[in-house]
């Protein structure tokens, strides 16, 4: 993917606010302080188009983001372990089931995992309703860089025991060295040709 132009588009918790529907959605889902932040802006080589946080809990809404006039990615709400109130975590999960069900352009998700986490209640939630609405998913395994080579096939097994995907699901990722970034964008790009090919069949 040739990055030309990348900006935000807007904020949104609910489909009355979402951008009119046109381009094809790619949405980035996972816990709070997983790194999505990160990987967005690796994906399209910005230092800062997307505000990273050492707060985690900072992406309370939904935020759609235009790439090249032609996709929109969107930075789902992270949940988790982040210190913001009762009353917004309460949001968080309606607000992230109502668009993936609802958001007929959304194509693919990536779902990330941090490699010295094993995924508990939250993430396999979000992997029921990944399967329950049918939408592809991208996992990936961030922060790789944070444990040794070593050490990294040990730290895989809880999160592959957990989750019940086979280790060739994922792609390994890591922002500092950028390890992982050009199979992301193949495997979203493998989604955007499914998804035109269905619409095409249609």
């Amino acid at each position: 993917m040739i990055i030309k132009s990348a900006s935000f588009v807007k904020s949104a918790t609910r489909p009355g606010n979402y951008p009119e529907s046109g381009p094809l959605e790619i949405a980035f889902a996972g816990r709070s302080n997983v790194g999505k932040s990160s990987l967005l802006n690796v994906l399209i080589n910005r230092k800062s188009l997307v505000r990273t946080s050492s707060t985690p809990g900072r992406t309370q809404l939904i935020n759609f983001f235009d790439l090249n006039d032609e996709l929109y990615l969107v930075d789902l709400p992270g949940y988790g372990f982040a210190k913001v109130p009762m009353s917004v975590k309460k949001q968080w999960g309606p607000m992230i089931r109502t668009y993936l069900e609802t958001r007929e352009t959304l194509c693919v998700v990536v779902m990330l995992f941090d490699v010295r986490r094993v995924p508990r209640g939250e993430d396999l939630q979000m992997l029921d309703w990944l399967e329950e609405f049918n939408i592809p998913t991208i996992p990936v395994i961030t922060k790789i860089d944070k444990v040794s080579r070593n050490r990294r096939k040990k730290q895989i097994e809880p999160i592959l025991e957990a989750t019940g995907l086979p280790e060739d699901a994922f792609v390994l990722f890591s922002a500092l060295s950028k390890d992982g970034r050009d199979e992301v964008w193949e495997r979203i790009e493998i989604a955007i040709e499914s998804s035109l090919t269905e619409l095409d069949d249609e």
